[in-house]
């Protein structure tokens, strides 16, 4: 007999159990049945997997078949999810992850003339943050990522659009009125209120803004979390300029040039892995934005 994946199954789950009933339910086996797999793989690794025989503590071989066996079992639940998904589409479909800003200012467009010529094929889109999309490629949970760079931002990718960064403000605050006096929009206007932190803001290469980092004790990465301590006055942040779409008629955007600042938006994908043709035409989809937006 050799090792079977259901074999690891069996075990990971007593083990993360602790007792072969537990395991027994959540299997919906016997707790015979679950004890005789866990037999057979104990005979064919040579060595006892747990402990005690109440299989309540791994024993340092368990640990490691246990890590192993974990990693086995996602990876065929991965590949046998990633078949469902082309089965249900026999055009396939494409996973995006992308970074919530990403969502409304770039998908929509690459949407709707993606389905023009590509109505057959099935899109996921999710959003999170860079790291999180990040991660989805590299775990195989998504098939394209875009994400936001960041101040410590090295990574490959293909920019697809740059966007202005600014000083986002309460239009009634001390930021917005100065400016409204004729002040010149500057970084230094931080001065004059608290500054809600966001990975963005290390992109802005500027005594002021270095300093307000450093003081500051109120962070967030979501957008609409930014703009609704922005509107409740707990002081202002900096935002791409396409945060600020839509009706934000209690908000101010300052555009500082002491230096101009900016953040790119880029596709990536996992390293050297193959695209089905449906994903490849979505990705020369976002490139043709890449091009309308020159």
């Amino acid at each position: 007999m050799t090792i079977k994946l259901e074999m690891l199954r069996v075990f990971c789950t007593v083990a993360e159990q602790g007792n072969l009933a537990g395991a027994a339910e959540v299997l919906n086996r016997t707790p015979s049945a679950v004890s005789m797999t866990l037999a057979q793989l104990a005979d064919e690794i040579g060595a006892p997997l747990f402990e005690t025989e109440r299989k309540s503590r791994l024993s340092p071989l368990g640990q490691l078949v246990f890590d192993e066996s974990s990693r086995a079992t996602d990876a065929f639940d991965r590949c046998v999810d990633a078949i469902r998904r082309h089965a249900a589409s026999q055009a396939g479909t494409v996973r995006v992850a992308a970074v919530p800003s990403a969502v409304f200012t770039i998908l929509p467009e690459v949407i709707a003339r993606f389905r023009k010529h590509r109505p057959d094929v099935r899109l996921e889109i999710s959003d999170v943050d860079s790291k999180s999309v990040r991660r989805r490629i590299m775990l195989d949970e998504a098939d394209i990522g875009i994400v936001s760079t960041e101040s410590d931002d090295h990574s490959d990718g293909i920019v697809i659009m740059q966007d202005e960064l600014g000083i986002v403000c309460r239009s009634d605050g001390q930021i917005a009125w100065q400016v409204a006096l004729g002040e010149t929009p500057a970084w230094g206007l931080l001065q004059l209120e608290d500054l809600i932190t966001n990975p963005l803001c290390g992109l802005v290469a500027h005594p002021v803004v270095a300093q307000a980092i450093r003081a500051c004790n109120l962070e967030a990465r979501n957008t609409t979390a930014l703009l609704s301590f922005v509107r409740a006055g707990l002081g202002a942040s900096i935002l791409p300029r396409s945060a600020m779409d839509g009706d934000k008629d209690d908000l101010a955007f300052v555009v500082p040039t002491d230096p101009r600042a900016c953040r790119d938006l880029k596709k990536i994908s996992r390293i050297n892995r193959g695209f089905s043709p449906a994903v490849s035409a979505f990705w020369e989809a976002l490139g043709c934005f890449q091009n309308t937006s020159d």
